[in-house]
């Protein structure tokens, strides 16, 4: 790793044709303002969908990518794939490990092999679309409330929670519209939690933050708005719960091979147990985001916190 990372030419990915576009151009421009507060001289916003990013970002000289891109061919291993080719360092996670996160039903596989706990969940082909004895089959297996997801979106967008057996084919039809795979997946009632972990090879799990909404569940809406009105540092939890999800959330970051940071979402049940939900492996880095809230709690102000994730990606 360089002596002075502040030395290091960044370019800062972002943008890109997901529905997360703007959230992503949003956290990229807090990064890039926070990377010259931190003291980094050399620090380029690029927008992955423009013309010419390729030879920007092939021939421009940069030390580091600090990848802000939220969503598919950001979050995906995509872009990972296209920066390794080019042997350019990145912050957070790898191919495979942002590959795996991004696919829920792929994730959810590894979390069970890890022991941590999951709903119970049906993933559909991509296309499929139930007829009334395959709902009635999806209901009596699963039970009511469901949440219906794309396998492979993030911000919650074309995610619905289903109620009554007629929801659920139309829940799956908004899900299945990018043409991915569907989850169809029990709800956990409960308190709605989130844990950051940072680091590589020895990770740590940050303070915990419930997440409180007035919506039936924390959608692309709620999300952005001001963490003050959803964000409850730390999360209100017995201790022992407490400290059982923050050692699930490293679990999770170290059985999908997250590196840099990760973001592990929860719901907990009534009896206690920390029921996974999603891990994240590209958190959001807005004023709004919840690891840059749990950071701040911990005394780690945002520009500290970009430069650290530079520090990652230049560290084995």
């Amino acid at each position: 790793m360089t002596n002075d990372v502040t030395t290091c030419k960044v370019a800062v990915l972002a943008g890109g044709w997901s529905d997360e576009r703007d959230v992503s151009l949003s956290s990229a421009s807090e990064v890039q303002a926070a990377l010259r507060e931190a003291g980094f001289a050399q620090v380029d916003l690029l927008d992955i969908a423009q013309d010419g990013f390729l030879d920007a970002i092939a021939h421009g000289g940069y030390d580091v990518a600090f990848v802000a891109l939220h969503g598919s061919y950001g979050e995906d291993g995509c872009i990972q794939g296209m920066l390794e080719v080019l042997h350019i360092p990145y912050t957070f996670s790898g191919v495979l490990a942002s590959s795996m996160a991004m696919e829920k039903g792929i994730a959810k596989a590894v979390y069970r092999r890890a022991g941590i706990p999951v709903a119970p969940d049906v993933v559909l082909d991509a296309g499929e679309v139930p007829n009334e004895a395959r709902v009635r089959e999806l209901v009596e297996e699963l039970g009511l409330p469901l949440f219906v997801k794309p396998t492979s979106n993030g911000s919650s967008y074309g995610v619905s929670r289903v109620t009554t057996a007629d929801e659920l084919a139309p829940a799956i039809a908004r899900a299945g519209e990018g043409g991915g795979r569907v989850l169809v997946e029990s709800a956990v009632e409960g308190t709605e939690i989130t844990v950051p972990v940072l680091g590589n090879r020895n990770p740590r799990a940050l303070t915990a933050i419930e997440v409180v909404t007035g919506a039936e569940f924390y959608d692309e809406h709620v999300k952005y708005e001001p963490a003050e009105l959803h964000h409850v540092i730390p999360a209100r939890l017995a201790p022992q719960t407490y400290a059982k999800a923050q050692e699930l959330a490293v679990r999770a970051h170290v059985a999908l091979g997250c590196r840099g940071c990760s973001r592990s979402d929860f719901m907990v049940d009534a009896e206690g147990t920390p029921v996974i939900l999603e891990t994240n492996t590209i958190p959001g880095m807005t004023a709004a985001s919840l690891l840059p809230d749990s950071a701040r709690h911990e005394g780690i102000a945002f520009p500290e916190l970009c430069r650290l994730f530079v520090e990652l990606a230049l560290t084995d």
